[in-house]
């Protein structure tokens, strides 16, 4: 019984101990001073954009198909090669041409080659310019009119996936930037060409198609990559710019912080009248000038200081007075 009275009396003074301690710890401990960092306004160019993901593809993409059924005597073209129209892309012989050649082969080479000068190949032909992009044969190989021998496209163009909240800021003739997510240091010009009229549902959200047209077409660019696009709705240059953090909202209007001498803590508000807005800046249209500064609040952390009290539990060093 002594022993449980001992343990509970320990642990009372224990409790007790740790209690002053904090006292004088959070009593010693001085509130956190607010500091702000000085920004000037800047001239600079602000843009309002649409941003939206999409896809490279072919804009007329041209399945070539073989008239005849036969065998695949020559390839001339390779895949990513520019083609002219009318260009020879390969030659044929029909399934008849074929099995007289086969037997004629066997007869010798003289044989052969009348046959060869009597009885012409059948020529595939591209008929657009364009770029092979698939090239599905081989010379020998037996096809079908069903079987698809090359894949032309005029030129690649970008498709953008943009939400039904966005369309109505799109416009035709609208600049855009185009970023591939393999090459993200590439970034190219575009122009928005046609604006789909039908919606498609994708992942429970109503989108349209909107077809933008690169400027140039990189090397890297390859039908079926997935694209970032920028499009360009409204871009002003020379506006002066402030972080889009330095701006507040006080009794419903758009305010920030300047030093003041009148002021209690030395900082008062000023009424400004903002404009475009981005990710990063804000427009500042009147109330400030060019290098005019604002104090933005600094977040980053700082230990409070001291205000003269003492941590009881902190040992203290000797200090030795001369």
């Amino acid at each position: 019984m002594i022993s449980r009275n001992r343990m509970v009396l320990a642990g009372a003074i224990t409790l007790l101990v740790l209690g002053v301690g904090a006292f004088f710890l959070f009593r010693g401990s001085g509130t956190p001073k607010e500091s702000y960092r000085e920004i000037s306004a800047v001239r600079g160019i602000i843009r309002s954009t649409v941003s939206t993901t999409g896809v490279v593809e072919p804009r007329n993409r041209l399945k070539i198909q073989s008239s005849i059924a036969g065998r695949i005597e020559e390839i001339r073209v390779d895949e990513g090669q520019l083609v002219r129209k009318g260009q020879v892309l390969a030659l044929l012989s029909s399934t008849e041409r074929a099995a007289l050649l086969d037997a004629a082969r066997l007869q010798g080479d003289k044989e052969r080659s009348y046959w060869n000068s009597v009885y012409r190949e059948t020529t595939v032909i591209a008929p657009i310019d364009g770029q092979v992009i698939v090239r599905s044969v081989e010379p020998g190989q037996t096809v079908t009119t069903s079987d698809s021998l090359f894949v032309l496209s005029d030129r690649l163009i970008v498709k953008a996936y943009v939400d039904e909240t966005d369309i109505g800021r799109v416009k035709i003739g609208q600049r855009t930037i185009i970023g591939l997510d393999a090459y993200p240091e590439i970034k190219v010009n575009g122009v928005v060409e046609h604006i789909y009229y039908e919606s498609h549902l994708q992942n429970n959200v109503n989108i349209y198609y909107v077809d933008v047209i690169p400027e140039t077409i990189p090397e890297v660019f390859r039908s079926g990559m997935s694209a970032n696009i920028d499009i360009i709705v409204s871009e002003k240059e020379h506006a002066l710019l402030l972080p889009a953090n330095a701006v507040q909202t006080r009794n419903g209007k758009a305010v920030v912080q300047q030093k003041s001498g009148r002021a209690k803590n030395g900082v008062a508000y000023r009424t400004v009248r903002t404009g475009m807005q981005d990710d990063v800046n804000i427009e500042i249209l009147d109330g400030l000038g060019e290098n005019s500064v604002v104090l933005v609040r600094d977040t980053s952390f700082a230990l409070p200081e001291s205000s003269g009290g003492s941590n009881p539990f902190i040992p203290k060093r000797n200090r030795s007075t001369k």
